[in-house]
């Protein structure tokens, strides 16, 4: 087994043990869908259970908060928050994407684990973080890519916090390589390829079964590419194949 794996198993363990002996919720950082596969699989060895949080349903990087609320007597409090990321003149405003965000935010030293997901909403970003280095980017980032911005902690938009439209697809099944080739607008070789090479998540867990039937409510993220919620069959077509909905983020 890796060590990077072995290590990070190690503090789960470290984390799960000290929030059920001390009766207090433990956190991880901010995981990657690796780690957080790494945590699935690991989960039934550990002494208490754990939620995920992320700052919004949908989110692909999320922490893990260990212990049980029937244990600790409280529910436990998600320490991300949402900071707002705005250009001061949106006027003169460059289109900033991802990549322009995150690149200013590790420009400032940041690590990643301390960063959750960041949204673009009508030309303004949200970053999810924790709560402790929140302050930081508010007082220290003045400026993404050439656009000068400010920060401030805030609520997340309602945009944010509901799902996308449903978007109906045309697909021969309902496996995991077909769907994904339909939504990405891949063949089926490359849909299998994603696969075999680990970057295909359901929920968290890595999946590499092209066969794999996927579920209502399955959440697939495939690095690179984006994530989508599968919401079911719809009907079936007068050629035999299947009208599907899914709401692609």
């Amino acid at each position: 087994m890796d060590e990077e794996i072995r290590q990070l198993q190690k503090r789960f363990e470290e984390l799960a043990a000290r929030a059920d002996g001390r009766g207090r919720y433990t956190y991880t950082q901010f995981l990657t869908l690796a780690e957080q596969d790494v945590l699935q699989k690991q989960a039934r060895s550990l002494a208490t259970t754990f939620q995920w949080m992320g700052g919004y349903e949908a989110a692909e990087r999320r922490l893990a908060c260990f212990g049980r609320e029937e244990h600790m007597g409280y529910p436990a409090e998600s320490p991300v928050q949402c900071v707002m990321i705005a250009p001061a003149n949106k006027k003169f405003a460059g289109e900033l994407g991802h990549r322009d965000f995150l690149g200013s935010l590790m420009g400032l030293g940041i690590k990643r684990q301390l960063l959750g997901d960041i949204q673009i909403v009508e030309g303004t970003g949200y970053l999810f973080c924790l709560e402790e280095i929140a302050p930081y980017i508010c007082d220290n980032l003045t400026s993404v890519g050439r656009t000068t911005v400010h920060c401030e902690v805030c609520t997340p938009p309602e945009k944010l916090c509901e799902p996308p439209e449903p978007t109906e697809l045309v697909v021969a099944s309902e496996r995991l390589d077909a769907l994904i080739a339909a939504v990405w607008r891949l063949s089926r070789s490359d849909a299998q390829e994603l696969l075999e090479k680990g970057m295909v998540f359901i929920d968290g867990r890595m999946v590499e079964s092209p066969a794999h039937n996927l579920r209502e409510g399955d959440v697939i993220s495939v690095r690179h590419q984006g994530r989508f919620r599968y919401e079911g069959t719809l009907r079936e077509t007068k050629k035999g194949r299947l009208r599907v909905s899914v709401r692609i983020y």
